[in-house]
């Protein structure tokens, strides 16, 4: 008598599934929103930060070019057109810098300005509008304290 073969069971004649479950790729959406949410805020403070920081260099060489030119034309520069300098694009984009020169006085003084314009003015209400005095003296319109800000 021939033997018939054996049949295995059926859950086990079944192939394992592949891929993940619904629930899985939900849990795993929630995490990365959490990770997401946490990480967007810090993200964009140091974004503000990169930005003032390029408009503190740019405020710092035009006090720079204000020495030298006063040591030309025994006067500073009224402008910074007058100082041959262009604000560059990554500093305009987000902040207004000007130059002010008193020359009536004795000693003649200035004070670089920049104020945030756009996205960063609505950003960094902490440090708000940065000055810079020939004095050296560092100075901000926000709330913030001097030292956060420079």
């Amino acid at each position: 008598m021939a033997q018939l073969p054996r049949r295995r069971p059926a859950h086990r004649a079944r192939m394992p599934h592949a891929g993940f479950t619904l629930i899985e790729l939900l849990i795993a959406m929630v995490i990365a929103g959490i990770l997401a949410a946490v990480a967007y805020p810090s993200y964009m403070q140091h974004t503000v930060k990169a930005r003032r920081a390029a408009a503190e260099s740019f405020m710092l060489e035009l006090a720079s070019r204000q020495e030298q030119y006063l040591l030309d034309a025994r006067r500073y520069a009224d402008s910074n057109t007058a100082l041959g300098v262009s604000t560059p694009t990554e500093v305009a984009s987000y902040y207004t810098v000007a130059v002010t020169a008193d020359n009536a006085q004795t000693p003649p003084t200035h004070v670089v300005t920049a104020t945030p314009i756009g996205s960063q003015l609505s950003q960094d209400g902490k440090c708000g509008t940065l000055t810079y005095t020939q004095a050296g003296v560092k100075g901000k319109s926000g709330t913030g304290s001097v030292a956060d800000c420079w």
